[in-house]
């Protein structure tokens, strides 16, 4: 993922649905200091995520976010998460800083997906079986899915595992972020099984909620960016 130099609030653009040899992106979730953020640079993440949703243990100001995101490298992609946020709660984070992708991780209705260029959309699909794969597949076009674990009354972060056989049919026909469960041990087989455009990680590198762990992290990177090189 890179920092858009286009117009004042970014785009991410589009990538092709399969993942070719040695592209996988990595995208680490949930960070909420300058420290972890920097780390998770350092580990080699392509993206970092800062969750708006006020009942997550890694919610974080969006004041406090837009610093750390002025102080990222660049070529490090800053995604900023909702969970069914009113449309001023949006516009409050892109008037604070330039985001690279906005990533909806709850039951959004259209007209607030709508009033975003489908390029900087990040859209959550929690698969939990083929129905609601049919329905996941039926979604407008966006910058990429999030395919997650179905747990009920959870919007992501859970640690749970989620469904890789239905996760690699979405992506033989979009552009798919695997996420749900992922950590150092396991992502590599999750990419050889998915074959995901890129991999969201949050609890799988941290030491506590919210807390990154700069070791588990680069582990992580490690271990995804060499299975997606094996092709």
């Amino acid at each position: 993922m890179k920092r858009p130099a286009g117009p004042a609030r970014g785009r991410v653009t589009a990538a092709k649905k399969n993942v070719a040899a040695g592209t996988v992106k990595v995208k680490i979730c949930g960070i909420t200091s300058l420290d972890d953020a920097l780390a998770a640079c350092d580990a080699g993440a392509d993206a970092l995520g800062f969750n708006f949703y006020p009942k997550s243990p890694r919610w974080l100001p969006v004041a406090r976010a837009a610093e750390i995101v002025r102080r990222l490298p660049p070529f490090v992609t800053p995604v900023a998460l909702f969970v069914e946020p009113g449309l001023a709660q949006v516009r409050e984070a892109l008037g604070a800083c330039r985001w690279g992708a906005l990533q909806f991780s709850g039951d959004e209705d259209e007209d607030l997906l709508t009033s975003f260029p489908p390029d900087l959309v990040l859209r959550s699909a929690r698969l939990k079986d083929r129905r609601g794969l049919k329905t996941v597949l039926a979604y407008p076009r966006c910058a990429a899915l999030l395919a997650d674990a179905a747990v009920e009354g959870s919007f992501g972060g859970t640690g749970k595992l989620g469904r890789w056989d239905l996760a690699a049919e979405l992506a033989r026909q979009r552009t798919v972020l695997l996420a749900g469960g992922l950590n150092p041990e396991n992502v590599a087989e999750a990419v050889r099984a998915v074959r995901p455009w890129g991999v969201d990680v949050a609890s799988g590198v941290e030491s506590a909620p919210g807390r990154k762990d700069a070791l588990k992290m680069r582990r992580f990177v490690e271990a995804a960016k060499a299975a997606g090189s094996k092709g």
